[in-house]
């Protein structure tokens, strides 16, 4: 017979808590994770405490918040951990891997908070007060790990010194973009040894071309947006021809030439410009309630970024039939003879890191930290990353759906978080399990990972 989920999990917890390096971490570190997949409106360190030790929620909360808020363990190693322990499970055989690229925003008020900044938020879609992080996911069609997460840190406070100070950020971190960020995540993966995948990311890396340079060059096929105005060689859009030189005439150049009649074209005006044959509508997979399908075209072109002369790669464009505009616009070095079919496959495979976000964000209560420190911000990422992980190994497991419950003591009849009455439900509706429903996505796609929903007992 084999173990029980609680079982399982105490094994899972062993790993974890042991890239703490401490022996006094391991309790509060095991609190802390089984807090993270118990039931409750709020995944904050109070909250959490009263639930995984009722009867001494103040002491349990002390050890809870310091493992949290100023104990030194490293996030990279816990990270690698999770990784070791589901990447197994999640790669199988020759079945297509991704490198999910990404950023995901927290809303926060005030500006004591290390990171927050009035900066585009994802969460919101719209310019916001809030902090940033960068992303790296490991997917395939059977689910999707975080791998790798940094906090991006504006210049507002890189260039405040004491700023950074007072909020604990280290002295060695410095500005970094967010595809120099994604970069530095990259690295690590393939130091670390991870399956190759393709990289996916939005336009906000995809648009750097020394950063697609980089990516070939470490022998990386990639799929990444572009923006309209992103210019390219492509049919009679070509650089002008070379004059012809005489011997000893100087070092020959090494960019191409532009003049009146020979300029690049925006990829926008080249979707516009191809006839009506260049378009397939193409179907990637079921959506919830149909599958999903839309226009697209690719043509072979090569960036025009300064001019310096490149391999052609793939242009690919999303039109829908009654748009009135492109929706999206890929490069990928994919090879020239990838078919229709698995390309469309690879760059729509962005929408596992949504679902990552949601999941981690509204299951997990990665956004509920409500400390203002850098450690504290990673620290309670990547347990939330390690919460994650355990219950992507349940479902990889095949077990059936609601045979796994985790049982949840009831709360303190007086208990009340501190200026969060909202986050104590009454003593009569916390008395129930946590229902793990493996499965239960296949109703609405065989790609999604199931939405890991505390249940009520029945």
């Amino acid at each position: 017979m084999g173990l029980s989920l609680e079982a399982r999990f105490e094994r899972y917890c062993d790993t974890m808590v042991a890239t703490m390096m401490h022996a006094d971490r391991e309790q509060p570190g095991r609190w802390y994770l089984k807090g993270l997949v118990l039931p409750g409106g709020r995944k904050s360190v109070e909250p959490m405490a009263a639930r995984v030790q009722p009867e001494r929620v103040r002491s349990a909360h002390q050890s809870m918040h310091h493992l949290v808020a100023e104990a030194q363990w490293s996030d990279e190693a816990m990270l690698a951990a999770v990784a070791k322990e589901v990447l197994p499970k999640l790669v199988q055989g020759n079945a297509p891997v991704f490198w999910i690229v990404d950023d995901t925003g927290f809303p926060k008020k005030g500006k004591h908070s290390v990171g927050v900044a009035h900066q585009y938020c994802g969460q919101t879609g719209k310019q916001d007060n809030c902090r940033v992080a960068v992303t790296l996911s490991l997917a395939t069609h059977e689910g999707s790990l975080p791998v790798g997460f940094r906090m991006y840190l504006p210049r507002e406070w890189t260039d405040d010194e004491a700023r950074c100070r007072k909020a604990g950020v280290p002295s060695e971190v410095g500005f970094a973009t967010k595809p120099q960020l994604a970069w530095q995540q990259i690295e690590a993966a393939l130091q670390a040894g991870y399956p190759r995948g393709t990289v996916l990311a939005d336009a906000a890396y995809g648009d750097e071309t020394a950063w697609r340079e980089k990516l070939a060059g470490r022998g990386l096929t990639y799929a990444v947006g572009v923006r309209p105005a992103t210019t390219v060689w492509w049919g009679e859009h070509q650089p002008a021809p070379e004059p012809i030189r005489e011997r000893g005439a100087g070092r020959p150049r090494h960019r191409l030439r532009r003049d009146a009649q020979h300029q690049p074209i925006s990829v926008a005006a080249l979707a516009r410009a191809l006839p009506a044959r260049s378009w397939r509508t193409v179907t990637w997979r079921q959506g919830v309630s149909a599958p999903l399908s839309s226009r697209f075209a690719r043509v072979r072109v090569s960036a025009a970024n300064r001019d310096r002369p490149r391999s052609e790669e793939w242009l690919i464009i999303e039109w829908a039939r009654d748009a009135d505009e492109p929706a999206h616009y890929w490069f990928s070095n994919l090879p020239e003879d990838w078919r229709w079919q698995p390309m469309v496959d690879t760059v729509m495979g962005r929408w596992r890191i949504e679902r990552d976000y949601l999941e981690l964000k509204q299951e997990l209560g990665l956004g509920h930290f409500e400390g203002r420190n850098w450690r504290g911000f990673h620290h309670h990422a990547s347990l939330c990353v390690a919460a994650y992980g355990f219950l992507m190994l349940e479902r990889l497991s095949g077990a059936k759906k609601n045979s796994a419950r985790f049982k949840t003591p009831a709360l303190p009849a007086a208990f009340r978080p501190r200026g969060a009455g909202a986050d104590a439900a009454p003593p009569t509706l916390v008395d129930r399990d946590v229902s793990l429903p493996l499965g239960a996505h296949r109703r609405q796609s065989p790609a999604a990972v199931p939405v890991l929903r505390a249940r009520r007992a029945s």
